[in-house]
């Protein structure tokens, strides 16, 4: 009997404990934090675009490059792709957006992620009247227009020659100013009306002493750029000297641009010392503008331009001296993940020189045909690491003066791309294109390469941080090896770079895992010039 009643009080113990252990259970407070996993913009577009947008992954920012006939205060997305399960408030797919003010997107997914998106439109507008001096003002913010003419001028009886206050086509303007007679004795006003706005705008015509001017003087390396205001009517100039030296020298009329109409003259003064100054005057006819000095910068040598610099890590070839502080990168990090180094150092080198040349080879890297396409490629960086068969990539070495052109020698093998990814599917068959290119930028850091399609970013040459760009662009052989030299287009002779960046590829579209196995690329003896 004793027994029994153990046993039955053992069961009900075990019953009422297991009763307990469920109700504790269910007051256990849960602390695992959710995972952080950033979303991504990875694909968008608008009606009325002008170039495709940035996306810049790292800073959760994007920017639209509107045409100047867009309404930017009406956007409509077309292309608005994201991380998959993210969710996106407000989603740009419906309806429009005010553009002209920075637009916040959240993206979520366990957490929020706000992005900011910002629109560039750029509106040509100008205004000239005959024999004007220097540039026209135009504030399009404040609505306002300055005009200068000189002081025998009558501000009663002037000749507009040129208008043009909103985009093209799809302006109008009350009064309806035109090219003929204008009085410019008292501010004109005049509503400008474009996408259902009108905004009032003001006209003024001042009166200056000034003939000549020299606005503005940009000195590199050995060029300087220099900007002049003078008479609209008439062709303007500069001269020039050594700032310890009395002798001027006058540039070139064929070296001075200067628009027909217009009294704003620009030009580019070439053939300069290094690390010297010079004074810059601005000239027109007898009159003379005032001078303004201005030191040329240095011209510092690109850093292992030759390629003579190898080492073997395990079976990663580098392209630097052991122990030493590298300037170039490779994506072998990547390749030899499945297979080996496919930027090597070769014994290949243009005729009459010596030392090594870099190889790159672009290949099909893995095991049972199961793996990927890796583009051959050297560029001025640090491979980050590999993320997945992907790798991420730092972009850019601290550069701040200005070269004028990249020059080196090249060889190159093409075939025919075998290998594409889906959005490059129909390229297969065609050659294979190498891609040489040069960018100077104003990154606040080195730029972050991604190339795993689900947080794709990639170098865009249209960005904003660019400041100048040159390419070379081949899809056919060359006959050995072969001079090449690639001219930098600066957007604005007056921002200093913080980088450049250096690519050299076998693929153009190898950040895209499409191209030729078997495409081959030999590069050597790079270096940057700094005269025109």
């Amino acid at each position: 009997m004793m027994n029994m009643k153990f046993k039955c009080f053992s069961a009900l113990s075990l019953v009422v404990a297991g009763i307990l252990a469920v109700m504790t259970a269910g007051c256990i407070k849960n602390d695992l934090p959710y995972p952080k996993l950033p979303q991504y913009i990875l694909q968008l577009a608008a009606e009325g675009e002008k170039a495709p947008a940035a996306i810049d992954s790292v800073n959760y920012k994007a920017v639209l490059y509107l045409e100047e006939t867009t309404d930017i205060m009406a956007v409509r997305f077309s292309e608005f792709v994201i991380s998959p399960e993210a969710k996106a408030d407000p989603d740009l797919l419906e309806g429009s957006y005010d553009m002209s003010q920075p637009l916040t997107v959240t993206l979520s997914l366990y957490q929020d992620y706000p992005w900011i998106i910002t629109a560039e439109q750029e509106i040509e507008r100008y205004l000239t009247i005959a024999g004007q001096i220097g540039e026209t003002v135009i504030d399009a913010v404040a609505h306002r227009v300055v005009v200068r003419v000189p002081e025998t001028a009558d501000l009663s009886d002037l000749e507009l020659t040129s208008i043009k206050l909103g985009p093209e086509g799809i302006t109008t303007l009350s009064p309806d100013l035109k090219p003929g007679e204008f009085d410019g004795s008292q501010p004109v006003e005049v509503d400008v009306t474009c996408h259902g706005r009108t905004d009032r705008w003001e006209i003024y015509v001042e009166k200056t002493e000034l003939v000549v001017q020299t606005v503005r003087v940009d000195a590199w390396s050995q060029v300087i750029w220099a900007y002049g205001a003078g008479p609209a009517d008439v062709r303007n100039g500069f001269r020039y000297r050594r700032s310890d030296s009395s002798e001027w020298i006058d540039v070139p009329a064929e070296d001075v641009s200067q628009p027909e109409g217009q009294g704003a003259f620009s030009a580019c003064i070439p053939h300069l010392e290094p690390l010297t100054e010079y004074v810059v005057q601005s000239v027109s006819g007898d009159n003379l503008g005032n001078e303004v000095s201005v030191a040329t910068g240095s011209t510092p040598v690109l850093p292992d331009g030759s390629f003579d610099q190898w080492w073997l890590n395990g079976k990663i070839w580098c392209p630097w001296a052991e122990g030493e502080t590298p300037f170039w990168d490779t994506g072998n990090t990547g390749a030899a993940t499945l297979g080996e180094s496919n930027v090597q150092p070769s014994e290949d080198v243009p005729p009459g020189m010596s030392g090594q040349s870099a190889k790159l080879e672009t290949r099909f890297v893995g095991l049972f045909g199961i793996g990927k396409l890796a583009a051959g490629s050297i560029y001025t960086g640090t491979f980050k690491k590999i993320d997945g068969t992907n790798g991420i990539l730092d972009f850019g070495r601290e550069w701040t003066q200005r070269p004028t052109r990249l020059r080196g020698y090249m060889k190159y093998h093409s075939v025919p791309i075998d290998y594409a990814s889906a959005e490059y599917a129909d390229l297969k068959g065609q050659p294979d294109e190498c891609h040489i290119y040069i960018a100077m930028t104003d990154w606040s850091a080195p730029f972050e390469i991604r190339t795993n399609p689900k947080n794709r970013q990639l170098f865009n040459p249209d960005s904003p941080e660019v400041i100048a760009y040159g390419e070379l662009i081949r899809n056919s052989d060359t006959d050995g090896w072969t001079e090449f030299e690639i001219r930098l287009d600066y957007r604005d002779t007056s921002r200093v770079p913080r980088y450049l960046q250096i690519t050299c590829a076998a693929s153009r579209l190898g950040d895209y895992f499409t191209g030729g196995s078997g495409s081959c690329l030999w590069v050597d003896d790079l270096e940057l010039l700094y005269d025109y």
